[in-house]
């Protein structure tokens, strides 16, 4: 660890670089809006039904498992301001994006959910804390977005505006032959209190602009588990194998719903705009099954208060997705992204997400990157060379009229 604090000391050395004044590009003059009746519930459905289909077709049956739908639909919402053709026609339909775009739906679930812009503090690991006499602490939730552009790399007026206008950020000028991936990845873990240190392992040189998100949250149950865990009880994997681990208990009133083959129950965090819904199936269900929108809904729907006896494990696990794949799975093959730049194609899509949760409450990052190329203009089909007499005409288009007709025998001649 001593020899690696110089290393990460050094990045983030770097990291703070790529903010000077001279690195960032920003539509000058553009504020960021307050949105005016813009489609959240429409797009939170899409988010929800976009996280239940891309966690079925990622979680592996017996295999801890967490992403972020709110991390990756930021990402590929600012990516959606400059998305063309099929592609953009695409992400509305996997992303159940509005019609009008997601823009000004995450300009305001940003403005809602964030309880600070600032980089989240680290928490101390071997911190001690007494659930007895420790007060709760206000939720820390933060989402940042940044676009990392190779120096020199013109981007369009219109996807400037729009960063500037719905997201509150412009472009920083990173060398993607240099020290971009460290910069990159030295970003995320400010912005996920050193939760996740790396985003992508390495870029290519042929990379020219990465999209990043971060989000961040550390939040306190309100009412901690202060009942003695039960320790080594069995939990029983999908498998049918069993393992020995602490449940942490509580009991009293808290809310609960049940339906067919299911309970839930929800946990408050400190402020109570925050709450874990506990989604249990019956044994030998499938958990994927219990985040579809229809169940959510109708725990939405169900939760009432009553006396509740609860155990459940802590946890602390992490996830990391190619998302390229999945993705094109469910209908996202486009790659054409030339509203952000002139041939701009996506050529990586990653996610890393992690969660941690123990008796006095939840801390949990997610990142999600997408690197893009530029390509040049396509090679041409066809080639002309007028460098023997040739003819021409000067026409009016919506009639055809000629206008003039001619024909060029010697272009040296004046006369």
């Amino acid at each position: 660890m001593r020899r690696l604090l110089p290393a990460l000391l050094a990045v983030a050395a770097l990291s703070a670089c790529a903010m000077t004044e001279s690195s960032a590009i920003t539509a000058k003059g553009v504020k960021r809006e307050v949105p005016k009746n813009p489609p959240v519930a429409e797009t939170v459905r899409g988010l929800t039904s976009f996280g239940h289909a891309l966690f079925a077709a990622t979680a592996k049956p017996g295999a801890n498992a967490v992403l972020s739908p709110l991390s990756i639909g930021y990402a590929f919402g600012l990516a959606r301001a400059g998305a063309a053709g099929d592609t953009a026609t695409e992400l509305d339909a996997v992303f159940g994006f509005p019609s009008e775009g997601p823009h000004t739906s995450l300009n305001a679930l940003t403005r809602q959910i964030v309880t600070t812009d600032d980089p989240p503090p680290r928490t101390e690991p071997d911190a001690e804390r007494d659930a007895q006499e420790r007060t709760p602490e206000p939720p820390t939730v933060g989402i940042a977005n940044e676009l990392f552009t190779q120096e020199g790399l013109s981007v369009k007026p219109e996807f400037l505006r729009t960063l500037a206008a719905q997201y509150g950020t412009g472009v920083r000028q990173v060398d993607f032959a240099g020290n971009a991936t460290e910069v990159i990845n030295a970003w995320a873990e400010e912005r996920t209190a050193g939760r996740i240190r790396k985003v992508f392992d390495d870029l290519p040189a042929r990379t020219k602009l990465v999209i990043a998100n971060a989000v961040y949250l550390k939040a306190d149950w309100t009412t901690p588990f202060t009942d003695p865990p039960e320790e080594g009880a069995t939990f029983t994997r999908a498998d049918g194998t069993t393992t020995r681990t602490a449940l942490m208990r509580r009991e009293g009133f808290l809310p609960y719903a049940a339906g067919s083959g299911w309970q839930a129950v929800e946990l408050h965090y400190a402020g109570d705009e925050l709450a874990m819904w506990v989604l249990v199936p019956r044994a030998g269900g499938s958990p994927a099954d219990l985040l579809s929108p229809a169940v959510m809904a109708e725990v939405a729907a169900g939760l009432a208060e009553r006396p509740v006896r609860l155990a459940m494990p802590r946890w602390d696990f992490s996830t990391s997705l190619d998302l390229a794949e999945p993705l094109a799975k469910l209908g996202l093959r486009g790659t054409d992204y030339s509203g952000i730049t002139d041939g701009a194609r996506l050529d990586q899509a990653v996610h890393r997400a992690n969660v941690a949760v123990d008796e006095w409450g939840t801390e949990a990052a997610a990142v999600t990157g997408l690197a893009f190329v530029v390509s040049g203009p396509p090679p041409p089909e066809a080639e002309v060379r007028a460098d023997h007499p040739f003819a021409f005409a000067i026409v009016h288009r919506p009639t055809l009229t000629p206008l003039f007709i001619g024909q060029v025998s010697d272009p040296s001649a004046r006369n």
